[in-house]
């Protein structure tokens, strides 16, 4: 994907960060024309809004449809905004093609499927299409699947081309809704360096309270660009409102942010702690949950008049766990002493078990 071309818009000035904002979704028309109308007046010049939703579970808010497309016309129509939209499917890329979208962008979930992505590929073939799209990053951690899927509509005919990082799926609860794992947006730039990069704050966080920060480290780490969830009223959103921000709290963040000389490599210090911290908790909890399974085990071995040590299942794992830790990168030295210290306490709490069970 050599020939890639830059995204040009009339209006709007390619050596700045491209903004595109708007809701998560097109909710009602005076919804999408209150908050077109309100980003304008701040400057803003792509809208965005999601017209068809795919959701986690079925059952909620799955967007307006093709109904909403006119709302999306209408918004180009009277504010002279730039529209985009989500499509995930054959007959969304032709009704958005048809209603005269500018910009048409692929969600984390088609963006995992290849087979989805072929079918939109060939829709976009088959019209002939030259509008931007860009491919959000699947919701797994997989730079080639990312790289693929932008290929596939690379292969359709179309060279403006941009990626949208947008965090990356994890279990459990963490600081950031969607892990933003920089380190692949940062090989996805020396992989193709002429491929326009846009972060996406808002799903990375998740909080209305972290689109600013998120925001300033997309900056200077060199994105191109930043996709937000604006709406005009978030807490009364019909999907997402704890994400979204309103327009005049979105200029006064673009507003605040500092474009820097150099650009970064890696995550700036404050959010690298902040992940420290998250971990380290995550991972007293995880050997909490470990000694009480120990504990467990204590009383069945004094039940079964079992030895607490059993030398042969410590030198499997030892071998096991220090190999896994070597295919990953870390030292086998260090993993030796981790898994000693850990057997230590284990064998400790094992045998107070078995203590306190003798008197």
């Amino acid at each position: 994907m050599k020939d890639l071309q830059p995204i040009s818009l009339e209006g709007i000035n390619p050596n700045k960060p491209l903004i595109i904002a708007g809701p998560c979704s097109a909710e009602t028309e005076e919804q999408v024309m209150t908050t077109a109308r309100e980003l304008a007046s701040n400057g803003i010049k792509i809208f965005r809004a999601g017209i068809w939703k795919p959701r986690t579970k079925p059952g909620g808010f799955e967007g307006v449809g093709v109904e909403g497309l006119n709302w999306l016309k209408r918004v180009k129509e009277e504010t002279g905004m730039y529209v985009s939209t989500e499509v995930a499917t054959r007959q969304h890329v032709e009704a958005a093609l048809a209603a005269g979208i500018d910009i048409l962008w692929i969600g984390a979930r088609t963006s995992a499927n290849p087979f989805a992505m072929q079918e939109i590929a060939d829709a976009l073939a088959e019209a002939k299409a030259t509008c931007p799209v860009f491919v959000k990053n699947p919701v797994n951690p997989d730079i080639d699947l990312w790289i693929g899927a932008m290929q596939r509509i690379y292969n359709a005919g179309i060279r403006c081309i941009g990626a949208i990082h947008r965090g990356f799926s994890a279990y459990g609860k963490h600081l950031y809704r969607n892990m933003p794992q920089w380190h692949i947006p940062i090989e996805l730039r020396r992989r193709l360096p002429n491929l326009p990069i846009i972060c996406d704050p808002s799903h990375i966080g998740g909080k209305r309270e972290l689109v600013a920060p998120i925001s300033q480290q997309a900056y200077d780490m060199g994105f191109n660009g930043l996709i937000i969830e604006s709406h005009c009223d978030p807490d009364c959103a019909w999907s997402d409102k704890s994400q979204q921000i309103t327009p005049d709290v979105l200029n006064f963040i673009i507003n605040t942010l500092v474009l820097r000389d150099t650009t970064l490599t890696t995550e700036n210090l404050a959010l690298l702690r902040q992940q420290i911290d998250e971990l380290d908790n995550e991972l007293i909890e995880v050997l909490n949950k470990r000694m009480r399974v120990c504990r467990e085990i204590g009383m069945f071995k004094k039940e079964h008049r079992m030895p607490v040590v059993q030398a042969t299942r410590y030198g499997d794992i030892m071998q096991s766990r220090v190999q896994l830790a070597k295919e990953m990168g870390m030292s086998g030295e260090f993993m030796s002493t981790v898994l000693s210290a850990i057997h230590e306490e284990s064998v400790r709490q094992q045998i107070e078990i078995v203590n306190d069970r003798q008197l």
